[in-house]
């Protein structure tokens, strides 16, 4: 069979184009022999087409086409025909097949090791280990054509709205202030390391001082912690930064990219502006700082009204200051001692000591508690959370941070039970005034909550060397249906200040000056107001694809052991190799 060009991807073809003659080229995704015909279905990552060669008609494509082997590549000639009564209404390409006139076999194929499908039935370990396979499934094909738009789309917006694309490095300076590095050992500096840029933060800042107002990458980050779900070694973030910024115009400026986006994958025209809310409010209200808004049941905090209740639990944490928070259940009497316990179990795994449940029924209330609450107390709870006959209230006692974030997580549970978190719903949220640092306990100092060049709010600077956690961030974080899609902040742009944090957070001026000394200096040379963003890409993907890990729409992920099992990575270098980079394994 002479080479000839492919005309058409197997994605292509409609009923207008019968009785063309084409050349498709792709995988035999299956291939059925009924006697005198066989019928292949040719696939590339655009789609799907039948073909059919027949053994009355041409003898010789016949004989090649009854020997492909699955997943086998193939060029096809033929004619394109209608399928008359048999067209299939559930494939873009089913109401045609192509009636082959002649077939290669560019490469056949071994059996593989799991049927190239989207509802494989395959061990995660089988797929990564041989994820060229992996990705011909047409879910993951789908993904990774979303993600290239999704890219595409930020791209022109940031474009049209004055951006210019700039790289900043790879091989960077270490200033492990968040996550731990990853180093790079340098051959021509014995004993001198580079690390991979866990964001492009201080080059970005870099860069505004150098009069670039408007920058974005669609930047590569490392970061050296523990995988999850959502979470990779490498990953991708659209980052991005502007001089003389404001909250409301990096809000409005992020509004409108989302929205770009989502007009041009789903045509959905996203609601603006997003809803706002403060990180106090978030917490005391959902228990996170990340809460997901499509279903209401916000969490009330009740302590005042027992804390003299004679339920012990509750009147103790209330005498140490700690929290008592309900949760309000609509229409959940019924609601079985089985599922109670595996909502305390929510709560116990998430920080809780424990949760205590009330149903209240038109007579009385009933539960683990129930009777150690006076009837004022029942009259005031009920007020407080607006629960009524019928309603289920989980309430969870303890200091404030583990009370609300495990009747939070019971929330979500919950949200679940009940089909409130609907997948094709998209309720987006800015969480703003966080706080600019929280205690470390372990080494005995504050900490930045988000990192060490975001700006406070201007009336709390003052409390910086007195009462340093009392103090708000110029920090916003954008959330999506309860996932953090990305956070920024306005920056310090000024050494004084930049200097006054360094120490805050227990950096002494030595320290700081080998460590960031290049951004001092820089802040020293007419630095302008900035602020900006990152959004972390793969998880934005995930979100729009509907896919459960984030793993599917990275095309060569790692396991939650850090490995690449396909290149079975990492692995051992030789001595030679360590040599020349003044490196000894011990």
């Amino acid at each position: 069979m002479a080479e000839s060009r492919r005309t058409h991807t197997c994605g292509d073809l409609r009923i207008e184009d019968a009785g063309k003659d084409v050349v498709l080229t792709g995988w035999a995704a299956s291939v059925r022999d009924h006697g005198g015909c066989v019928f292949i279905n040719l696939r590339d990552r655009y789609g799907l087409t039948q073909v059919k060669a027949d053994q009355a008609v041409t003898p010789e494509a016949f004989a090649i086409a009854a020997s492909v082997k699955p997943e086998s590549v193939l060029r096809i000639e033929g004619r394109v025909v209608d399928r008359g009564s048999n067209r299939n209404p559930n494939l873009p390409t089913g109401a045609v097949e192509v009636e082959v006139v002649a077939v290669e076999v560019l490469n056949a194929s071994k059996p593989v090791p799991f049927p190239i499908v989207d509802d494989v039935d395959a061990s995660e370990v089988t797929r990564l280990t041989y994820r060229y396979l992996d990705l011909r499934r047409p879910v993951l094909a789908r993904n990774f054509a979303l993600r290239s738009k999704v890219c595409r789309l930020t791209r022109d917006y940031l474009d049209d709205q004055g951006f210019l694309e700039i790289e900043t490095p790879i091989l960077c300076k270490s200033t492990p202030e968040g996550a731990r590095d990853f180093l790079v050992p340098s051959r021509v500096h014995p004993g001198m390391f580079y690390a991979l840029p866990q964001s492009p933060q201080t080059f970005k800042q870099i860069l505004m001082v150098a009069g670039f107002d408007k920058y974005y990458q669609i930047a590569r980050c490392f970061r050296d912690e523990d995988l999850r779900a959502d979470r990779q070694l490498e990953f991708t973030q659209i980052d991005m930064e502007v001089s003389f910024a404001t909250p409301e115009l990096l809000y409005d400026l992020i509004e409108g990219m989302l929205a770009t986006i989502w007009k041009g994958v789903f045509d959905i025209d996203l609601p603006r502006p997003f809803p706002r809310m403060p990180y106090a409010e978030a917490m005391e209200t959902y228990g996170c700082d990340k809460p997901d808004l499509r279903f209401g049941m916000p969490m009330v905090t009740i302590t005042d009204a027992v804390a003299a209740s004679g339920f012990k639990v509750f009147a103790d944490v209330a005498a140490r200051n700690g929290v008592v928070t309900a949760l309000k259940v609509p229409d959940a009497e019924s609601w079985s001692r089985k599922d109670l316990d595996g909502l305390s179990k929510v709560a116990t795994d998430n920080g809780a000591k424990g949760l205590a449940w009330f149903k209240i029924g038109a007579e009385e209330w009933t539960g683990s508690a129930a009777k150690f609450l006076t009837a004022d107390e029942k009259a005031a709870i009920a007020t407080r959370t607006g629960a009524g006959t019928g309603d289920l209230l989980l309430v969870v006692a303890d200091d404030a941070g583990p009370a609300r974030q495990a009747l939070g997580a019971v929330r979500l549970k919950v949200g679940d039970r009940l089909g409130l978190r609907d997948p094709t719903k998209w309720s987006f949220l800015w969480v703003t005034e966080f706080p600019m640092f929280e205690w470390d306990a372990i080494g005995q100092r504050p900490t930045a909550v988000h990192h060490p060049f975001t700006s406070c709010v201007p009336e709390d600077l003052d409390l910086l060397e007195t009462e340093p956690l009392k103090m708000r961030a110029r920090a916003y974080d954008v959330i999506l249906n309860g996932t953090e899609l990305g956070g920024g902040s306005i920056r310090i742009h000024r050494r004084d200040v930049q200097a006054r944090v360094f120490k805050a957070l227990g950096l002494s001026e030595e320290s700081a000056r080998t460590k960031f000394g290049f951004l001092l200096d820089a802040f020293e040379y007419g630095a302008p107001p900035h602020g900006g963003i990152a959004l972390g890409l793969d998880r934005l993907i995930m979100l729009l694809a509907g896919a459960s890990s984030i793993r599917d729409v990275i095309a060569f992920p790692k396991t939650t052991s850090a490995t690449d099992l396909m290149t079975a990575s990492p692995s051992e270098v030789d001595t030679a190799q360590l040599r020349e980079l003044h490196l000894e394994i011990k």
